[in-house]
């Protein structure tokens, strides 16, 4: 395969191997025309390569290095103890990833293989960041519901599709950039268990923070209030100082511009109309 992609505002040219097979999510994500700014490269080895650097994170799943020509990375999956791909940046322009070949099989989940390309690295640059969340079109506008894993987003976006007519534009994910000055929710080609990923670019119309409660409440919080709660949901390279730096300045961007709201929740329609007060309040 030799194909351009494009996510967000990043550009970019992916050579690999027939035997490698992007999952259909990764695929909607396909240019039909641009020019490629930076170049992936993928090969299969029996053996992956240890990168040169001083270690700069780890964790069990990823260990990440520094040298001179850039980051490597060595990427697992958490619980399972191995590496199964070598990522190396080579240029300015360009990586090399190694796959190892024993571990092919597992390319199909949209984490796995999306892992492959430190992708937060390269849209952080192009003020980009990537929102946990659960991606929602409401009257033309995007609604994020944003929580800790278990919260319930994709059960309040469900609520509002059965309650409201909302459509869900991607269950787990959003990527947050600014088109034509304005914050916007874009498309990534993950989305968890939802099994909802569609490219699309929405102004968003607030993001709503939420947890869980007895009774519905809905409050705007002030960006002080809200920036640790986005902060937490925002994928940061926290080893990496200049762009941790550049995404916490965006964050206050976004604060500066974008309603954030706060809703404690049962699942109810009443948490549904709930919210839709809050919002309505934000015209007022």
């Amino acid at each position: 395969m030799d194909r351009i992609f494009q996510i967000g505002d990043f550009v970019f040219r992916l050579c690999c191997p027939e035997e490698i097979t992007p999952p259909d999510n990764f695929m909607k994500f396909t240019a039909e025309t641009g020019v490629s700014e930076y170049t992936y490269h993928i090969e299969v080895s029996d053996r992956l390569p240890r990168p040169d650097g001083k270690v700069t994170a780890q964790r069990p799943d990823l260990t990440v290095f520094q040298n001179a020509s850039g980051e490597s990375r060595l990427i697992g999956i958490k619980g399972t103890g191995e590496y199964y791909a070598c990522y190396r940046e080579v240029a300015d322009d360009r990586a090399e990833i190694t796959l190892a070949r024993d571990q092919i099989r597992g390319l199909h989940f949209d984490p796995v293989f999306t892992s492959l390309f430190a992708l937060e690295r390269r849209l952080v640059k192009k003020d980009s960041m990537v929102l946990h969340c659960a991606y929602m079109e409401y009257r033309g506008g995007a609604i994020l519901f944003s929580a800790p894993s278990e919260t319930g987003k994709t059960t309040q976006a469900n609520l509002w599709e059965k309650y409201r007519g909302s459509r869900t534009v991607n269950g787990d994910r959003a990527l947050l950039g600014k088109k034509d000055g304005r914050w916007t929710a874009q498309g990534w080609p993950v989305c968890g268990t939802s099994e909802v990923c569609n490219n699309e670019a929405i102004p968003i119309r607030a993001v709503v923070m939420l947890s869980q409660a007895k009774e519905n409440r809905a409050e705007r919080l002030t960006p002080g209030r809200a920036f640790p709660l986005l902060y937490s949901q925002i994928t940061v390279n926290k080893w990496n100082t200049s762009d941790h730096v550049h995404t916490m300045d965006l964050i206050e961007d976004f604060l500066g511009r974008v309603p954030v709201l706060h809703l404690r929740c049962t699942i109810s329609e009443e948490a549904v109309a709930c919210l839709e007060r809050a919002l309505q309040n934000l015209d007022a």
